[in-house]
């Protein structure tokens, strides 16, 4: 007998930070998508918006933190899970650590701009990290963003 995979595993919200992923790449924006969950419930979706806002702080992480605490209506993450495609970067992880989100899981690594080469102490010291999942369409996502950009 197999093992029944829940509704409610990393892969299916790595999914859909994936569409999020498309949607700005669909719009010239780095493919980078997120999600928060709370209690197994999307309560927030965001994609990269950095050139459709003109905002260099408009990474899909830091917009699905404070779509999320409008939801919640508090600054504080504590419960909640963030799926990212990539792995955030130093200005994310920061604002991870302040919203002191419980879990976060990303796709691909970022090898120049990640936060991991800094060590996880950039994020808050009860946030849970795990990476890797459904790496390879997160990575593939990227690679042709930016072919198509050459």
């Amino acid at each position: 007998m197999k093992p029944t995979l829940s509704v409610f595993s990393d892969v299916h919200f790595m999914k859909q930070a994936i569409l999020e992923a498309q949607k700005a790449g669909e719009k010239g924006e780095i493919p980078v998508g997120a999600v928060v969950v709370c209690q197994n419930r999307i309560i927030a979706r965001a994609h990269n918006q950095t050139e459709q806002l003109k905002d260099v702080t408009a990474h899909a992480e830091v917009l699905a933190i404070t779509a999320a605490s409008e939801h919640l209506g508090s600054k504080y993450l504590k419960e909640c899970t963030l799926y990212v495609t990539l792995e955030p970067c130093v200005m994310c992880a920061g604002a991870l650590a302040w919203a002191q989100v419980d879990k976060l899981v990303y796709g691909a690594s970022d090898d120049k701009g990640g936060f991991m080469r800094f060590g996880k102490r950039l994020l808050h010291k009860k946030t849970k990290v795990e990476f890797g999942v459904l790496l390879e369409p997160c990575v593939a996502l990227l690679r042709q963003f930016f072919e198509e950009k050459r």
